[in-house]
């Protein structure tokens, strides 16, 4: 019991939004999109979308996964018993290949840059955006490289503060540019951030205690192959989940027009950004830690289980609390323009419940360096969501594709639980199916309130006692696995010193 609880105790501390830097890159992040939808608006909104959508899908597919491969290679070389210099030859090997494939980035982009603008605007007016951003993969890459580092040795708190000092003083960058010089900042933004992100990896990695390795290039790709072969199965994985969102996007700007990109990416952003900042924190950790132990199914059953209840215990509170302010929230976050996106995010934030179990559960898969699996769920789920995102929109326009978002994660996760149970045995505990089912219940119950009854006295009623019973059954659940009051007070001493 101890033990568990231990093991609790450092899941929470890495997954925890309640920590000083956590809450920082909330605010930084709030801030920045404030001013994007008031200077710049959804059509700004939407440009950004769509050249950071390409961006993306050409980065996933030429960093041959080197983002997630080396994190697993220097955790289990940290795990195993191992001496110094097999480390080091994995670092200096990413320091080296990180190189080309930034390069290859730059390359592909410049070389398909009138196709990406035409396929994402329907016009070429583009072009030289798409050629300047380029620059930004090569950057993202060589700060892929130094936090794979950081991750890998599970410096989180280096880690943490490499992003909140790139996030923070990105938004200082980004401020005066976009207030200048509204749409014609984007690009400009879109580089500088890269550079900042990757000069504060730099920053962080520089004093790190290993020992430097000098490696040819032809020496780098050799101990590489290894790294590369299932990297590229990442790759395309990563590349199906970033087509899947990219052709979306498109269709969405053919069909609805730029503006209705921005709102969607807007919603988006609230997901992703906010309540999807919680899997961000658990990726940290939770990944190096399952690859170090995935060859003992018992620890692999306990760890799975453990990290999916400090994930549901946080998140259920968040979704009844945004099912709850969701006006007010947009407001805060954009402006009246944009709470047309409401019907769309009551529906999808539901979904982040399901989506909290599956996560958990798929990690699994990627652990075991399950090439086929991985490849043959990825397409499939991929191929689901973006079937079923067209035909939400088609059908209810945005607020069909938060149905649909709601609906992918369900069947997401009971297709990952069964295959998972079939080919690796994994159970899930029974603590964790009745935490589930508890904080599932009292969203539905808040999100039947707010179609219903919203906006009278009984409302607010029901929502102050659903409220009140998410946070407090959180709590209790959590103080059962670690001394809560404790440790927040711990979090908070070390964040201020």
């Amino acid at each position: 019991m101890q033990e568990a609880n231990k093991s609790y105790n450092q899941i929470f501390k890495s997954t925890s939004l309640f920590g000083g830097v956590q809450v920082l890159n909330i605010g930084i992040a709030i801030i920045r999109s404030k001013v994007v939808a008031l200077l710049i608006g959804p059509t700004g909104m939407g440009i950004i979308g769509l050249l950071m959508s390409t961006l993306k899908v050409i980065g996933e597919f030429t960093k041959l996964g080197l983002d997630t491969t080396a994190v697993r290679e220097i955790a289990l070389s940290n795990t195993k018993e191992k001496d110094e210099q097999d480390v080091s030859e994995v670092i200096a090997t990413v320091h080296k290949v990180v190189w080309f494939t930034g390069a290859l980035g730059i390359l592909v982009t410049i070389l398909l840059s009138p196709i990406l603008s035409y396929l994402a605007f329907e016009d070429y007016n583009h072009t030289l955006a798409f050629i300047w951003i380029s620059s930004s993969l090569l950057f993202n890459q060589l700060a892929v490289g130094k936090l794979s580092i950081l991750q890998g040795f599970r410096k989180l708190k280096k880690l943490a503060k490499s992003n909140l000092l790139g996030n923070f003083i990105g938004l200082l960058v980004s401020l005066p540019l976009y207030y200048i010089f509204k749409l014609d900042a984007i690009v400009p933004v879109i580089i500088a951030t890269s550079i900042l992100n990757f000069f504060f990896s730099w920053l962080f990695t520089r004093k790190l205690a290993y020992k430097r390795v000098n490696l040819s290039y032809k020496q780098a790709f050799q101990s590489a192959k290894g790294m590369l072969g299932f990297g590229l199965m990442l790759s395309i994985h990563g590349s199906m989940a970033l087509i899947t969102a990219y052709v979306f996007q498109v269709y969405l700007s053919h069909v609805g027009g730029v503006a209705e990109v921005g709102f969607y990416l807007a919603g988006f952003m609230i997901i992703n950004s906010y309540v999807g900042m919680v899997f961000n924190a658990m990726r940290t950790d939770y990944f190096p830690k399952l690859s170090g132990i995935i060859e003992l199914k018992s620890e692999v059953d306990q760890t799975v289980s453990q990290q999916a209840v400090i994930g549901v215990l946080i998140i259920g509170p968040l979704v009844l609390t945004f099912l709850i302010f969701m006006p007010l929230i947009i407001r805060i976050l954009y402006s009246e323009e944009f709470l047309v996106i409401s019907d769309f995010l009551s529906w999808a934030i539901l979904g982040i419940l399901f989506k909290t179990l599956s996560w958990s559960i798929g990690y699994v898969i990627l652990a075991k360096s399950d090439n086929k699996l991985f490849i043959k769920t990825g397409l499939f789920f991929n191929s689901l969501l973006l079937i079923m995102n067209i035909t939400g929109y088609y059908f209810y326009g945005l607020e069909g594709v938060g149905i649909s978002f709601l609906v992918y994660y369900v069947c997401h996760f009971i297709g990952l639980k069964i295959i998972t149970h079939n080919v690796y045995g994994l159970k899930l505990s029974k603590e964790l199916i009745s935490i589930f089912s508890i904080l599932t219940l009292l969203s539905f119950a808040c999100f039947f309130v707010t179609k219903t009854i919203d906006g009278d006295i009984l409302s607010y009623v029901l929502y102050s006692v659903l409220l009140l019973a998410s946070f407090g059954y959180s709590y209790v659940e959590l103080n059962k696995r670690i001394n809560f009051r404790s440790l927040l007070e711990r979090i908070f001493k070390r964040n201020n010193d």
